[in-house]
């Protein structure tokens, strides 16, 4: 045809019979449809009747789907494409009698094969079934009568495509199956097989929400509903847009298109060797073959890859692939344009020389020919195209025309007001079904909260969290619900988890399933939680860090909330320590909580603290299993049982070396008050290692009651208080009331090897004791480098001066005219040979800070500090020591810090008569919170034989007021140190009670008998 028909007519009614006869095209929409095939302009046709819902066409057969569910076919019948029997061309469309009772929602054609979609999801096919392209499970050269495919009986599919040879579906659960000719990888499956006869799930892309399949002449092409696109199969013209310094030439599994990124695709379609995607904003992209000009621009070899369609003026709301040619309608001009060409007839090819490119964009159908009425859909095939419309709406609407695509299941609130609020028994059926669905399906799951795609240059795919708390909690808030969504991740989608998926839209259901409320029930750890965690163990390195990616923009909430849920786990799995899968699913958890500590070190180490484990240490059961998970796993425990697993392995130590040697389990040191380090010292270098992990008693010589604990703590108390003072000369103090550090030329006569192994024994029989060391000797106990805020710690006038030279500017170090040499404990150093002729500046000031501290922390002092290294370890064990952090170490030897005084007070207990609020025990309180904090922690010595708290935890720290008749009120107070208990006598008056006081802090040392 060389001209269009000028006035458009309206108010039709669709013919079942149309009075013309044409093989190329068939009624459509109500009042008005445009068609036309190879070599010609557009046509209009008015209809009556039916409207035409949607078309396809295969080389040379075209499918039409009316608005009433039936189908109809035209054109060639010799594969049985049309679906009719003894017809072997059809120039007039007929309707397929085999599908009659069926309600069709979507047809496809391939080459010589056809696809139809009931509306119960089940998928019908024939034509041409030599490559398997029909699905049936076998090769059947012909098939005229639809047949349903049984491999899909049990799956709803919401969309199917077909490509020349082969054939693509979407289920309602997100997944992609494909079946057919493989000779170019085009299945997505295993690039050594050469068809497949039965649809076969495309794993590769798992738990990924899927918006789209495309099927190609021999690609194939895959949408998610975040824009990721995905491309296999031949790439022999540049159809998959692959990029890199070798690219395929075919890819037989799916890969993200990292070209198309960043480029917000909706909607994609493919020819025979060329592709088109549509953008968010309404623009066109090609790529492939061009030899008719179907990318609709001249391709050159600077032009590779997915290049805009610069020639469309306009926006662009629909695209179709021919097999050579591509339809856009351009909806902010109301035009339908065209690019490429539609071949004649391929069976009678032109010669390649009578071929010319043609990359003109051409107008097909323009406003002028629409009155009343605007364009809804178009569609290309071979030789057949179509353009439906529909009437104008009265009102002015701002809906753009998109081809509107099944979607995957997915919740809304429309689901959620039906299960929430179930009025009939058919939509609690229906909600049921669906809520079956998208918990039974990763990819569904995730789909229902994806956040809202926006352009931007970085492109992120990211999950709304807090939505899906909410949302969870409601639906959880049924009981049914709760249980059906139970069932559902047990049975289904923790099976299906994408584990070792590249995507990251397939693992966000990782960061979604905590957020549900029955994944935190303790008695579902077993049937949800360690699945869970078994999946993430089983994650490789790739799919760990993409994890960790999408981990990177999450707030600290949901994080904690990912831990949590584990941690519960754990103490449900340590309840049942004795049950045979107890040891497995426990190291499953464990691994995935140390997955999770190293990967998202965004929080903070006591989030993955389980305090609970710290009551389960006193078992039998759990003893062995402890000392397992403290070795691997220690970043879940804290101080508390840290220090407690020490404890029950100083106890484990003392009872084996009872059993191998047979000796006294009692190692005695008996010591003068007088002459206490002297004596302890001599007996400590004389004793063997298995005597130093025996239960240790100290008896001072002339006092009583040396088995008691309070003296051996009143033993490492006085003993540190004496080898610490300055005017003992063990340790060098750099600034007046600094802390202490080794000297860098000690006393001969000082052993440090037995200082370090008395600080070991402390550890071991769990005594804290002042030791005023910086924490960079904890960090040099555990193998750990001192930094610049040690020194600040130790020296903080010398530290602070390190600071400002690192702080300082280039112009600043004429001024402060420093060299390579330092003055530290009384001598001066060169930092490095010949230090003091090599000025400090900005290029070495670093160099210079890094070397003082070294120096000070290393080598001044490292003779000395391996002695003090070797005592300590001589009497505890690495394995375990190393497991703490610096920080933890030093509070374990020397106490928790913070002084709680009031809780002190509420912990404390009354005996005798005694009670909270009697009033010789309210003036003592009243006295003792006057008292300065020096005079507390004397007073506190005085009662429990240490002036420091141990961890808080361990133990309550609180005093036990016993009233005793024998006391009268001109006695003084009297202590039982091993029990911390405090005899009290019934003091009348403030003034009487703060005397006595003062003389229980003066005279705090030392045993007597009662």
């Amino acid at each position: 045809m060389e001209s269009r028909e000028s006035s458009p007519a309206r108010n039709f009614q669709i013919s079942r019979k149309p009075d013309r006869q044409d093989p190329r095209a068939f009624a459509s929409a109500r009042g008005m449809y445009f068609y036309w095939g190879a070599g010609e302009q557009p046509q209009r046709r008015v209809v009556r009747g039916s409207r035409l819902h949607l078309a396809a066409s295969g080389e040379r057969h075209s499918l039409l789907l009316l608005t009433d569910g039936t189908v109809w076919s035209c054109g060639d019948n010799g594969r049985g494409q049309l679906g009719r029997k003894g017809v072997k061309h059809a120039k007039q469309p007929e309707q397929i009698q085999a599908l009659e009772t069926l309600h069709i929602n979507s047809v496809s054609c391939g080459k010589e094969h056809s696809l139809a979609v009931c509306h119960k999801g089940r998928v019908f096919a024939w034509g041409a079934g030599s490559e398997g392209q029909l699905g049936l499970g076998e090769l059947k050269e012909t098939v005229f009568t639809p047949l349903k495919i049984k491999a899909l009986s049990e799956i709803k599919i919401i969309q199917v495509s077909c490509g020349h040879h082969h054939s693509l579906a979407l289920s309602a659960d997100s997944q992609v199956f494909s079946w057919g000719k493989n000779s170019h990888g085009q299945l997505g499956l295993n690039g050594e097989l050469c068809w497949q006869v039965s649809p076969q799930r495309v794993k590769s892309l798992q738990g990924i929400p899927m918006a789209q399949v495309a099927a190609g002449g021999a690609h194939s092409f895959a949408l998610s509903v975040s824009g990721t696109s995905f491309g296999w199969g031949s790439n022999n013209a540049g159809q998959l847009a692959l990029s890199g310094s070798h690219v395929l030439a075919q890819s037989p599994k799916p890969r993200s298109i990292g070209a198309l990124q960043t480029l917000g695709v909706v909607f994609i379609s493919c020819g025979s060797e060329h592709t088109a995607v549509l953008t968010q904003d309404g623009k066109v992209f090609t790529f492939g073959d061009n030899s008719f000009g179907q990318l609709g621009y001249s391709s050159t070899a600077e032009k590779k890859g997915p290049q805009l369609v610069e020639g469309i003026a306009g926006q662009v709301s629909q695209i179709d692939c021919g097999s050579y040619h591509t339809l856009a309608f351009v909806y902010t001009s109301g035009q339908v344009v065209c690019f490429g060409r539609v071949t004649s007839d391929t069976s009678n090819p032109a010669p390649a020389e009578d071929i010319t490119e043609d990359f003109s964009i051409r107008c097909l159908i323009s406003a002028d020919d629409l009155v009343d009425v605007q364009v809804k859909h178009i569609f290309a095939g071979t030789y057949a195209n179509f353009v439906t419309t529909c009437q104008v709406p009265n009102t002015a609407s701002t809906t753009v025309p998109r081809k509107n695509l099944p979607e995957i299941s997915r919740i809304n609130q429309a689901l959620i007001r039906k299960c929430t609020e179930v009025k009939r028994r058919s939509d609690e059926q229906e909600a049921k079904r669906e809520i079956r669905m998208i918990f039974s399906s990763p990819a569904c799951l995730t789909a229902s909260f994806l956040k809202k795609r926006e352009m931007q240059k970085n492109f992120s795919i990211d999950v709304d969290l807090e939505m899906a708390g909410d949302i969870f909690r409601k639906l959880t808030g049924q009981k049914w619900i709760s249980s059906m969504i139970t069932t559902c991740l047990q049975e289904d989608l923790l099976r299906a988890l994408p584990y070792r998926s590249p995507h990251q839209e397939a693992l966000l259901i990782f960061l979604l399933l905590p957020e549900c409320p029955v994944m935190w029930d303790p008695n579902n750890s077993n049937e949800l939680v360690v699945p869970f965690a078994e999946a993430v163990c089983e994650m490789n390195n790739k799919s760990l860090k993409i994890l960790k990616k999408c981990c990177g923009t999450l707030k600290e909430s949901s994080l904690n909330t990912l831990v949590q849920m584990l941690k519960t786990a754990v103490v449900t799995q340590i309840k049942s320590i004795k049950h045979d899968k107890t040891d497995k699913n426990l190291k499953a958890l464990l691994e995935t909580l140390k997955k999770v500590n190293k990967t998202l070190c965004r929080l903070p180490e006591n989030a993955f603290h389980i305090l609970e484990l710290s009551n389960f240490l006193d078992t039998e059961e759990t003893e062995i299993a402890f000392s397992l998970i403290f070795k691997d796993f220690p970043f879940i425990f804290d101080l508390l049982s840290k220090v407690r697993i020490l404890q029950r392995n100083s106890s484990m130590i003392q009872m084996n070396s009872l059993l191998l040697y047979h000796e006294s389990p009692i190692f005695k040191l008996r010591v003068r008050r007088t002459h206490l380090v002297e004596d302890a010292l001599r007996q400590l270098r004389a004793a063997e290692r298995h005597e130093l992990h025996k239960d240790l008693v100290v008896e001072f010589i002339k006092e009583i009651r040396p088995e008691a604990a309070g003296v051996r703590s009143e033993f490492f108390h006085c003993m540190f208080e004496e080898m610490t003072k300055p005017e003992y000369g063990m340790f060098m103090y750099p600034e007046k009331d600094s802390l202490m550090w080794f000297p860098v030329t000690p006393q001969p006569e000082k052993n440090y090897f037995l200082f370090g192994l008395l600080c070991g024994l402390a550890l071991f029989h769990s005594n804290i004791a002042n030791l005023p060391f910086p924490l960079a000797l904890y960090k040099k106990l555990l193998d750990q480098k001192p930094t610049l805020e040690d020194l600040k710690d130790l020296s903080p006038v010398w530290g602070k001066s390190l600071q400002r030279i690192l702080n300082s500017k280039a112009d600043d170090f004429r001024k402060l005219d420093m060299n390579f040499s330092i003055y530290w404990d009384q001598n001066d150093v060169d930092l490095i040979p010949n230090g003091i002729s090599i000025p400090l500046n900005q290029t070495n000031k670093k160099d210079y800070v890094s070397r003082c501290v070294d120096y000070v922390f290393n080598v001044s002092v490292k003779e000395v500090y391996e002695k003090f290294q070797l005592g300590f370890y001589k009497v505890c064990d690495w394995e375990l020591i190393e497991k703490f952090h610096p920080e933890e170490l030093m509070m374990a030897m020397t106490g928790n810090p913070d002084y709680d005084w009031k809780q002190f007070e509420e912990n404390s207990q009354y005996l005798n008569g005694y009670h909270k609020s009697h009033h010789t025990i309210q003036i003592f309180w009243k006295a003792f919170h006057k008292l300065t904090l020096d005079e507390k922690k004397k007073f506190l010595f005085f009662v429990t034989a240490r002036d420091r708290f141990h961890v808080k935890g361990l133990q309550k720290m609180g005093i036990i007021f016993c009233f005793s008749g024998t006391l009268s009120e001109t006695d003084n107070l009297r202590a039982t140190t091993c029990r911390s208990t405090l005899y009290l006598p019934n003091y009348k008056t403030m003034q009487r009670m703060e005397e006595a006081l003062q003389v229980a802090i003066k005279y705090r040392h030392g045993f007597t008998s009662l």
